[in-house]
């Protein structure tokens, strides 16, 4: 697999019509990204998803490769965060919800009758908006999920090698019994994935993980994306135009409900198809 490095953000600047623009050097490799994904690991075929009467998402088809970072970006309210939720059924549990069209995760339809929503969670972790640690130690809360699920292996092994994931263990290597409410709110964050990624799952959906956190936090978060995609597939919501340029390998726009363009990311960037793409990357909505 090519390795595709980290795309250079350029300072935002603004443009004679008062406009902003967001300049991205493109990526060593990246013409492997702009190649159609062949077998994705999660694909979806003209979802549309309801909340009662109030659709949120309208017939969004797209492919999401294996062992990369794709962006799902827009403006508040477009159902990025509703579609993401789809992907490991965390929509399930609120009851007006409705679903039609094909997700499919590994050819298998995650809706279909045949999938156990518990076991598709543990094969695809989910980190959320702001962290939300266990009112537990910092160990229990890396162990909960592998204990509850019947991990028979050492224990402590799993926590040491997911927290050295998260690139968290050497700063808590020391006070693994201390509270996890004890740990910065970037810790924290980071505890939660290591929580995620105790369970070895195949994909990694993050709405929003540095939202609540400081510039300092974000661009840990930011290395650890890099890092997670050789390992995992990484599906992210941002509303950080900067940050899905800096750290993802393809980025979807919605607008709406709709998916209006999905590509290579230095292509959205540079050079997108669709006017509503470029009047939103480049500030005039949004």
């Amino acid at each position: 697999m090519v390795k595709l490095m980290t795309p250079e953000v350029r300072p935002t600047t603004a443009n004679s019509a008062g406009t902003f623009t967001v300049s991205v050097a493109p990526k060593e490799g990246s013409d492997a990204a702009h190649q159609v994904v062949a077998s994705p690991v999660i694909e979806a075929r003209d979802v549309t998803i309801c909340y009662g009467g109030t659709l949120a998402v309208r017939s969004v088809s797209l492919r999401i490769p294996e062992r990369q970072v794709t962006a799902i970006i827009g403006p508040s309210g477009c159902g990025k965060s509703t579609l993401l939720r789809a992907i490991n059924r965390m929509n399930d549990f609120i009851p007006s919800m409705s679903i039609t069209g094909s997700l499919l995760f590994n050819g298998t339809d995650v809706y279909g009758a045949k999938t156990d929503p518990v076991e598709l969670r543990s094969r695809i972790g989910m980190v959320f908006q702001k962290p939300n640690p266990f009112p537990k130690s910092i160990f229990r809360n890396v162990a909960w999920g592998a204990k509850i699920n019947g991990y028979r292996g050492h224990i402590e092994e799993l926590v040491e090698k997911s927290l050295r994931q998260a690139a968290l263990w050497g700063e808590v290597k020391d006070k693994l019994h201390d509270s996890a409410y004890a740990l910065s709110g970037g810790q924290q964050q980071r505890l939660c994935i290591a929580r995620a990624i105790a369970l070895s799952p195949e994909v990694l959906l993050m709405d929003e993980p540095c939202s609540a956190l400081d510039p300092i936090a974000t661009a840990k978060i930011e290395d650890l994306i890099d890092q997670l995609k050789s390992r995992f597939t990484v599906v992210l919501v941002t509303h950080n135009m900067q940050q899905a340029a800096r750290v993802s390998d393809r980025t979807a726009f919605m607008y709406m409900g709709e998916l209006i363009e999905y590509d290579a990311t230095d292509l959205i960037f540079t050079k997108p198809k669709q006017q509503r793409t470029q009047d939103y990357i480049t500030g005039r909505f949004g």
